[in-house]
C-alpha cells in the first residue's frame, strides 16, 4: 500500500523530479556522469573506513564482526581506494 511507504514514494518522487529538471537543464549529461563518477571515488573512501570500524566492533556487531582476513581485505580495499583518489587528485592538479 503506497500510503505506508510514504518516504520510500517521497524519495522516488523527488528523484523523478531531479531528473526532469536535469534533463531540461543545459547541462552536459557526459560531463554529469564523469563528475558524479569522480565525486563517488571520493566519498568511496570515509564510507568505507566507516563500514570497517562498525564491521569490526564487538559492541555493534556481536558475535557477526569481521574476522581477521575479511577485516584485513577490507582495510586494504580501503587503502587501495584512497591511494587511488589521492592519485587522481595528484593528477589532475599537477
Amino acid at each position: 500500500m503506497p500510503w505506508q511507504a510514504r518516504g520510500f514514494y517521497c524519495v522516488i518522487g523527488a528523484a523523478v523530479l531531479l531528473g526532469l529538471g536535469i534533463d531540461w537543464s543545459p547541462l552536459d549529461p557526459i560531463k554529469a556522469l564523469y563528475w558524479s563518477a569522480v565525486l563517488n571515488g571520493v566519498i568511496a573512501v570515509p564510507m568505507m573506513a566507516a563500514l570497517m570500524v562498525v564491521a569490526g566492533s564487538k559492541r555493534k556487531m556481536g558475535e557477526f564482526r569481521a574476522g581477521w582476513v575479511l577485516g584485513g581485505l577490507g582495510w586494504l580495499s580501503t587503502a587501495v581506494m584512497a591511494a587511488a583518489a589521492i592519485t587522481m587528485i595528484y593528477v589532475s592538479v599537477k
